[in-house]
């Protein structure tokens, strides 16, 4: 009898841990459930319709939607922590290449449509009378299409892929099947161009086309960089590469009443009288998209911050109204990023807030370089020796390719333990606790050639020695197409997806230590 009370005596702090980590289950649970399919497809809905034109950098889409974002934050209680606001504007770059004029023979062409240009070259003029037909191009001892011929300060037209092959249909080149150097890279022959000092190349084949079909006015919309606040327009005075369509190069190429058809099978080259009028060069635009913020005040350890973030921007809108819903990249994350910032604010509401702050951001203008992750480490608005973690949700709504014909309940899981084994562990806990579903670490080998660890708004966290993690759905044939739709979200699983983000924030957020820094898997 003393001994079975003893034993009773001895379970009772056993008893009493259990009923607080079941208590503790019950608590986290009950606010997960708050995440639901009706709240993330009412939002996604939202953002990925035609009235918020794809989120673009700099377009009124991409305003729209920060202040939805700053509407949703403020609805839920959270605080606005830029001096008052929850807008931190992030001042951009916008470097693009103009033309004002493309003419040939008085006929105008479009820039994206007709043609479109690869150069740095300052604002300039350019007028010609002929141009010179250069074949291939190619520059070789056994077959140059430039022997004996001069062309600085002439605009150059050249068949830019390929090469002239015998009756046997080998390499004039190699001799052989094998394709030549000059055949596998475009470059090459362009750049060998470049070093006879043109005016201009006019650069032709079908990856024209294809390209311009691919991705359309995008080829034209410029790069974007954080402002460094010089005015001066940089440029160089290099020739500019005019990459035109087939149908072009043969209007041109009719003045001799030849075709590319018939200088693929055998090249000569010659000029023909051409006129060309041409204005274009490099232009500066400087502009503001704001990283939006809400913070949700933590208890006695509200001075370290967990930041969860998201970005916000795509594709946006194109000059002839193609817009990019953006529904999965990154209209899922966004969403994610809503949901947990409600439940939390929730669970605050009931006394059972986290321990440490929670900061949420929908991050500007990742589709541009990560710029407005980049932007808020070089300026936090809270120290990043206070910051314990970043949590990016970036496309966490469909079913990749990888896994479309197998098993569809998982998440890529990204660099988990790159900076902390801790952050795995919680991951790999919480997720066999609540969520049960495959992680996925195929994108964590080193030798991954997608490189996805350095591609997402995490990694400017982690350059900064904060552990990271990003969670990710996968790839799929739709990514920056204007087919990225809601009606091919796979909500179920994205509200999954969800729930396990919630539940490692929540154990981040309140355990007794922040995570440790114990590993560079760099």
């Amino acid at each position: 009898m003393i001994k079975n009370w003893i034993t009773a005596f001895l379970l009772v702090p056993i008893l009493h841990s259990c009923v607080v980590a079941q208590r503790q289950d019950s608590v986290q649970v009950k606010y997960a459930d708050l995440l639901t399919v009706e709240t993330a497809r009412e939002h996604l809905t939202l953002l990925a319709s035609p009235s918020f034109e794809g989120r673009g950098t700099g377009q009124q889409g991409g305003e729209k939607t920060a202040h939805y974002l700053a509407e949703q934050f403020a609805s839920y209680g959270l605080k606005a922590p830029v001096d008052g606001s929850y807008f931190q504007p992030v001042d951009l770059a916008k470097i693009s290449y103009q033309v004002q004029q493309f003419m040939i023979n008085g006929t105008a062409y479009e820039n994206g449509l007709d043609f479109f240009v690869q150069g740095d070259n300052k604002k300039n003029t350019y007028h010609a009378d002929d141009i010179v037909f250069v074949g291939y191009g190619i520059q070789d001892k056994r077959h140059n299409d430039l022997a004996n011929l001069d062309i600085r300060d002439k605009v150059v037209l050249v068949i830019n892929e390929g090469e002239p092959k015998d009756a046997n249909g080998h390499s004039i080149v190699t001799g052989s099947t094998k394709m030549s150097e000059w055949a596998s890279s475009r470059f090459k022959r362009v750049q060998e161009l470049l070093k006879k000092n043109p005016k201009m190349i006019l650069a032709t084949g079908d990856y024209v086309d294809q390209n311009m079909e691919r991705f359309g006015k995008r080829l034209v919309s410029g790069r974007f960089s954080l402002d460094d606040g010089n005015d001066d327009v940089s440029g160089t005075f290099k020739p500019p590469v005019v990459n035109i369509s087939p149908k072009l190069a043969n209007e041109i190429l009719a003045k001799r009443k030849t075709s590319l058809e018939q200088q693929k099978s055998n090249p000569t080259t010659f000029s023909i009288p051409t006129k060309l009028e041409a204005e274009m060069g490099v232009t500066k635009e400087k502009l503001t998209d704001p990283n939006v913020l809400g913070l949700l005040e933590g208890s006695d350890l509200k001075n370290e911050i967990v930041v969860i973030v998201g970005h916000y921007d795509h594709d946006g809108i194109l000059p002839d109204g193609t817009f990019f819903p953006g529904a999965d990249d990154n209209g899922s994350g966004t969403v994610g990023v809503l949901e947990l910032a409600r439940t939390f604010a929730e669970a605050k509401k009931d006394g059972k807030g986290p321990r440490r702050s929670l900061l949420f951001i929908g991050l500007a203008a990742e589709e541009k370089g990560l710029l407005g992750s980049k932007f808020y480490v070089e300026n936090p608005i809270f120290p990043l020796e206070n910051t314990v973690a970043c949590i990016n949700m970036d496309m966490i709504g469909r079913v990749d390719d990888k896994h479309l014909n197998g098993n569809h309940n998982y998440i890529h899981a990204i660099g988990l333990d790159k900076l902390s084994s801790t952050l795995k562990q919680i991951t790999e806990t919480a997720n066999n606790t609540y969520t049960q579903m495959e992680l996925d670490y195929m994108y964590d080998d080193p030798k991954d050639p997608l490189r996805l660890y350095y591609r997402s708004d995490h990694y400017n966290f982690a350059e900064k020695g904060i552990p990271s993690a990003f969670f990710f759905s996968g790839l799929h044939p739709h990514y920056h197409t204007p087919d990225d739709t809601v009606d091919k979200i796979d909500f179920p699983m994205m509200v999954k997806r969800e729930k396990l983000v919630f539940h490692v924030t929540w154990e981040i957020a309140n355990r007794d230590k922040r995570l440790s820094v114990d590993s560079n898997k760099e």
